[in-house]
């Protein structure tokens, strides 16, 4: 499922219109991006929660060279699901 069939989904499923639930959906994910970006957690109960990770920085090899390089810190995002959706899921 990507957003398109997930903005369809929604919006037939609670009747409203498809630019109506295009924009609540847009804005949900904007809201989650700017709370991570901020470094919040976003704790949706019975799905799981959204949370930055930090990578420190580190030192790798290059496989073309063999080089030593140094890899700098990063930013990703993890997701941990809730145990009611691992229960679903299983």
């Amino acid at each position: 499922m990507n957003k398109t069939d997930l903005i369809l989904e929604v919006a037939e499923r609670t009747d409203v219109a498809r630019s109506d639930a295009e924009a609540v959906i847009e804005e949900a994910i904007s809201l989650i991006q700017k709370k991570l970006e901020k470094g919040e957690d976003v704790k949706l109960s019975g799905f799981g929660i959204f949370s930055k990770k930090v990578r420190k920085a580190r030192k790798g090899t290059n496989p073309s060279s063999h080089q030593v390089i140094e890899i700098p810190e990063t930013s990703t995002i993890v997701f941990r699901p809730s145990k009611l959706l691992k229960e679903k899921l299983n």
